[in-house]
């Protein structure tokens, strides 16, 4: 009996500091965009952020898409008004970093992991990265939008990665 409370106590606490580790400040953990097509597309979905340490989770599910390769960033307004999505401004930029891969050091803090789309348009991934926050403080992302583009980012090219139109836009909200 000792041994079986025991056992249920230490999954009780791992699991409360699990959840307690994933908090934002203030308690943000998770945000969301609902991304809508820009003029002449039909990009849709949804892209989730979740808090987890010092990394942010990102949860994109996006169909109408054509297959392949897609930039996928946030950008510094949290605006979609303008019918191309040029109203969001550019990349999520604040600690002034080169374009790049957000699997090195050197990126902007809105360079994400490029979606991949199926042979019937949809995009499901999961990815994580680093400088992007739901906390308080400079990378803090909510209020900003998440673009989606026609084309797939070369990682290289500044600022943009040579991404090509928008295909679509949604503005990241507190959840």
């Amino acid at each position: 009996m000792q041994k079986f409370i025991l056992v249920g106590a230490i999954g009780i606490s791992s699991l409360l500091a699990g959840c307690a580790g994933g908090m934002g400040a203030k308690g943000t953990d998770k945000a969301e965009a609902v991304m809508a097509p820009t003029q002449g597309n039909k990009a849709s979905g949804t892209v989730t952020f979740v808090q987890s340490g010092d990394k942010l989770k990102v949860f994109a599910e996006i169909s109408g898409l054509t297959p392949g390769l897609h930039g996928f960033h946030i950008h510094e307004k949290g605006d979609c008004s303008a019918p191309d999505g040029t109203s969001a401004g550019g990349h999520f930029n604040p600690s002034g970093k080169p374009h790049g891969d957000p699997a090195h050091a050197d990126h902007h803090a809105g360079d994400l992991t490029q979606l991949v789309a199926d042979a019937n348009g949809v995009a499901r991934q999961v990815s994580y990265v680093e400088g992007p926050t739901l906390a308080d403080g400079p990378g803090n992302i909510i209020g900003r939008s998440v673009i989606i583009h026609a084309a797939p980012d070369d990682y290289k090219t500044q600022p943009t990665g040579n991404s090509g139109a928008r295909q679509a836009c949604g503005v990241i909200v507190q959840k």
